[in-house]
């Protein structure tokens, strides 16, 4: 009778292992999904950037030096490693600075904030950057979710085992990054 309990006893810890593997298994897998969809955006908005200085440059030549900056960014941005999420993350904060700063260009330029491209270049932005946040908050709840079981006992134990390693946030550094650039037109 006492064999049958340890057996019974065995075969229940072996699922229940077999239960937090499969969690650990899902959780890395939404944090895939949560950085796909935050490079998705990424690359809707790396789109808009060539229209956008096209456009700004047409109205604004002499603004060089701001456009060029946006356009090494761009760059620099598509060139970072697919797994670098802490990179990636510096280099488009630093995009984001850039943008601000080209789109604040237009404030000096009526002829460009009446332009109707402009607008709908403007238009387009602000819903990538609305939907790329949205990505962000649901690709670092993915990682909250990923980090307290490959942190948390008995999962971390499976995790462990089984070479699950936590996630990186992806973070802004430069808390005035945090928010979207405002341009009045």
């Amino acid at each position: 009778m006492g064999f049958w309990i340890v057996i019974a006893a065995l075969v229940g810890v072996a699922l229940y292992g077999i239960a937090l593997y499969n969690g650990l298994v899902k959780r890395r897998q939404m944090v895939a999904e949560g950085w796909s969809g935050i490079d998705v955006q990424l690359k809707r908005r790396a789109d808009l950037i060539p229209n956008l200085v096209e456009t700004v440059k047409g109205y604004a030549a002499h603004e060089k030096a701001t456009l060029e900056a946006v356009t090494g960014l761009r760059t620099a941005a598509a060139q970072v490693p697919a797994g670098d999420i802490a990179a990636r993350a510096a280099v488009e904060s630093q995009l984001s600075q850039a943008l601000g700063r080209l789109l604040a260009v237009a404030e000096a330029y009526p002829d460009l904030k009446a332009s109707a491209t402009f607008q709908e270049l403007q238009a387009a932005l602000d819903k990538v950057e609305d939907a790329l946040q949205m990505a962000r908050r649901y690709y670092n709840g993915a990682v909250r979710g990923l980090n307290v079981m490959v942190e948390s006992f008995p999962s971390n134990l499976v995790a462990g085992r089984f070479g699950f390693v936590t996630a990186a946030y992806f973070e802004i550094e430069d808390p005035a990054d945090r928010a979207l650039p405002k341009v009045a037109f």
